[in-house]
């Protein structure tokens, strides 16, 4: 059994965004195949740690991204264990990388969730350029990435030169292995819960709201997708927004209760809300990276209705009719694809399981 150092620079549980849920399950997986060690912050909660060993080396605040006492201590660590691997989960301990293989030789992995610079120059980050040549310079230093989408493989070999064979496509993946079963029993229970006429469909939009992406969502749910979606009086609905951190200023969305709008506010069974669903809504269009959350709702059995730009990333040839696009910023055409999907009742193909299903994608990292 290998024995893999994995080191996560921030705190990622309890898991509230997709990211952090992503580290926690592949992390979870991995630990089930091999001998697993994670280095991450002292505010993580170890209670749901299972399937490995947990060391809280780092320290909360930015100053943990310099700390340069960091490079003997995982040095020590590497040499006492004798590890085969050690995998960084983003490119942010770049300079920490090079140093720790120059002194170790230890074969190094980069787990690359986005093109980061992308990311935050999507989002208005004017330092993004630096970022650029940080992470380029990873990306060269690493002996094998861990890439979340073939569009950022591509991006990798073809615009930064990276030898396409120390690329793996390493996809997010789900917790689920098959198509749910109980999706009828868990549109009933979420349609009482927040009094849901029987002959209402349920559209659901789901992520952390102090995220700017996901915030800019929900704006344009709420101001011009759902005034679209009123105008047709015969298509019976509501729309639940589920997650925190949600701006102060939105009073949660109180003013929207008389327009088809349910603020559920952060939700403990957000597998129970991606079943009930006839529909997801992901109209992002910033942040880069795939959305994770649309790659959980096709699992779940629930149809994706995304912009182009919402789609980057997943393989839409294994979707089936589980996932329809509509060109970025036309509403109109978005909204008239919710009305005509909403009654899809087509089962997420086999092929879909195979491929983002956990256990499947941490044995090919193995």
């Amino acid at each position: 059994m290998k024995k893999v150092l994995d080191i996560t620079p921030y705190t990622y549980l309890p898991y509230f965004s997709g990211g952090q849920k992503s580290i926690a399950q592949f992390l979870e997986y991995l630990g089930r195949e091999t001998d697993l060690t994670v280095i991450s912050t002292m505010q993580n909660d170890t209670t749901p740690v299972k399937s490995y060993k947990l060391l809280p080396l780092l320290k909360k605040g930015w100053q943990r991204y310099i700390n340069i006492s960091l490079v003997n201590k995982i040095v020590t660590e590497i040499k006492k264990n004798n590890y085969d691997i050690i995998i960084w989960e983003h490119p942010y301990y770049a300079w920490l990388a090079k140093k720790i293989k120059k002194r170790t030789t230890i074969r190094t992995v980069l787990h690359a969730h986005n093109i980061e610079y992308q990311r935050f120059r999507s989002t208005g980050k004017w330092w993004w350029w630096i970022l650029k040549r940080y992470e380029k310079s990873f990306f060269k230093t690493a002996d094998q990435i861990l890439f979340v989408s073939p569009t950022d493989k591509k991006f990798a070999i073809e615009k930064w030169k990276i030898n396409e064979e120390k690329c793996l496509e390493v996809a997010f993946g789900v917790e689920i292995s098959e198509y749910p079963s109980d999706k009828e029993q868990c549109k009933q229970s979420v349609k009482e819960k927040h009094h849901i006429g029987s002959d209402e469909k349920i559209l659901l939009f789901n992520g952390l709201l102090d995220y700017k992406p996901n915030l800019d969502a929900v704006m344009i749910i709420l101001e011009n997708i759902n005034p679209l979606l009123l105008q047709h009086t015969d298509f019976k609905y509501k729309i639940i927004i589920c997650g925190k951190r949600l701006p102060g200023e939105l009073n949660e969305l109180k003013e929207y209760a008389n327009q088809n709008i349910i603020y559920a506010g952060f939700v403990d069974d957000i597998e129970m809300y991606f079943k009930a669903a006839d529909i997801f809504l992901n109209p992002v269009q910033t942040g880069g990276g795939i959305k994770t959350k649309m790659v959980e709702a096709i699992a779940f059995g629930t149809t994706v209705i995304t912009t182009e730009s919402g789609a980057a990333g997943i393989h839409r040839n294994i979707c089936g009719n589980k996932l329809i696009v509509a060109h970025d910023n036309e509403w109109k055409t978005f909204a008239e694809a919710v009305i005509k999907n909403a009654d899809n009742k087509e089962i997420t193909p086999v092929s879909y399981y195979e491929y983002y299903y956990w256990g499947n994608i941490v044995k090919k990292v193995i």
